[in-house]
């Protein structure tokens, strides 16, 4: 039987707008996972959300916060007191809490930094120095450090003093007195170790780290070969500067590929539902301008060949068939190239390899497909065309090599862009499916066509 997530939404909805006094309903609420909770805000009132910020405290907020949308939370925030707002938020994950302002106006936001504790605001601030697009604007200093000189029971009691407000403490990071970062250990490890034992022992120094600011599409494939909980992010002086929890490389990774997504279908950035139609637009705009580009090329590229379909018009019937095997074939080679390029440790001869690789394949369904036209097409044309049968096989069997030759172009076509981009330091997925496929139609008109009056007119004067 499949198994299937329990919904709690009727009753966390249910218990809100009822007449429970406070202490009754929060109790009951607090028997909800936060991000059960976090699903519910959206469907109640402004009322019904007041009340609910009234009734449970400020850590539970926090909690709360973080696992919903940050377009949410910011609208959240201005249905609250501006005091109350800036506790919850100083009580949230640094990271989650810089998604969160970037999404308030700039005097709302100044508003609320200055009502932070010290403390938050300063890590705020560090992170917010980093670009969107470096790893170090998506980490927390939500992490426990301890010195490396320390013994066991000295960690222990360093530990839990921390632990009062950070509470990733599953894995604790280890620095030397310039604060460096010097390795990691496991709680588990540091729980059974004897009390006068150094940490030395217990310190993994090859622990796995990345640097602030490392751009995040070039190590997001380093953070996804690690199974920790939290990787360390440092300086450039090797300062540990805080961790990139697992949540958040989910999250990088679920960003990454949206993107890819969106530039694979031909925008220049995702779209959601409520975005407004002139930014949609805008997003789709300039490769559909580009595309009409192409397309009047193509267009104009049949028209060269305005001979062949007026001397033979029966081959237009099959012209979609070339241009769409091409663009099918391009872009199952496209989205294996992008694939196999999120690997940074490629090297040319394995990139080569690739390419032939996608063009052996695509010269043997081609094949296989060619000689199945070839065959299928040749009885269509004599039996229900009406043609001799020296007629219809000559046409199907220029439909069977051209078919073959865009096939195998078409898969080279579409492994070689993206590794083309790749080169020249363009992510590869702006080698959209949409361009490869015009790219591909263009192949396919000009095999097609030029096959059919090299080989059915000029070869053998065939007509009608």
């Amino acid at each position: 039987m499949e198994k299937r997530v329990q919904d709690y939404t009727q009753e966390i909805l249910d218990t809100i707008r009822s007449n429970s006094s406070p202490a009754v309903m929060g109790s009951r609420l607090e028997d909800y996972h936060e991000n059960d909770l976090a699903d519910v805000l959206p469907l109640l009132t402004v009322p019904e959300r007041c009340k609910l910020y009234r009734i449970l405290d400020t850590d539970m907020l926090s909690d709360i916060f973080e696992y919903a949308e940050s377009d949410n939370v910011a609208e959240y925030l201005e249905e609250m007191d501006v005091k109350k707002a800036a506790s919850i938020l100083s009580k949230m994950e640094t990271d989650a809490l810089a998604e969160v302002l970037q999404k308030l106006d700039k005097t709302k936001k100044r508003l609320l930094i200055d009502l932070l504790d010290p403390d938050v605001r300063h890590d705020i601030e560090m992170i917010a120095s980093f670009d969107e697009d470096e790893i170090g604007s998506r980490m927390t200093t939500n992490c426990i450090i301890i010195r490396e000189d320390l013994n066991v029971k000295q960690a222990m009691s360093c530990l839990i003093d921390q632990a009062a407000k950070n509470d990733n403490i599953s894995t604790i990071f280890v620095v030397n007195a310039q604060q460096k970062f010097y390795g990691a250990i496991d709680l588990k490890n540091l729980i059974i170790a004897r009390r006068d034992e150094t940490l030395e022992d217990l310190t993994v120094t090859s622990y796995p780290y990345v640097y602030a600011e490392e751009p995040i599409d070039e190590c997001i494939e380093e953070l996804k070969d690690y199974s920790e909980d939290s990787i360390p992010v440092l300086d450039n002086d090797n300062r540990l500067l805080g961790v990139i929890t697992s949540s958040s490389i989910i999250d990088l990774v679920d960003d990454e590929m949206g993107e890819d997504y969106a530039m694979f279908a031909g925008l220049t950035a995702e779209e959601d539902l409520k975005e407004p139609l002139k930014d949609s637009m805008k997003k789709r705009l300039p490769w559909l301008i580009i595309l009409l580009g192409l397309g009047m090329l193509v267009s104009s590229v049949v028209g060269i060949f305005e001979q062949v379909v007026t001397t033979l018009p029966i081959i237009m019937t099959f012209q979609s068939l070339i241009l769409d095997m091409a663009g099918n074939v391009g872009t199952q080679s496209l989205a294996v190239t992008i694939r196999v390029l999120m690997d940074e440790s490629l090297t040319g001869k394995q990139k080569l390899q690739l390419v032939f690789k996608e063009m052996r394949i695509g010269f043997c369904n081609g094949l296989l497909l060619g000689v199945l036209s070839f065959a299928v097409i040749g009885l269509f044309i004599f039996l229900f065309k009406g043609k001799t049968m020296m007629f219809a096989f000559s046409v199907s069997a220029c439909i069977g090599i051209a078919l073959l030759l865009a096939m195998l172009i078409s898969s080279a076509v579409g492994t070689c862009i993206p590794l083309f981009f790749k080169k020249i330091h363009i992510d590869p997925a702006v080698a959209s499916g949409p361009l490869i496929t015009t790219v591909n139609d263009l192949v396919a008109v000009i095999t097609f066509y030029g096959l059919s009056w090299l080989f059915l007119i000029e070869m053998l004067h065939l007509a009608g």
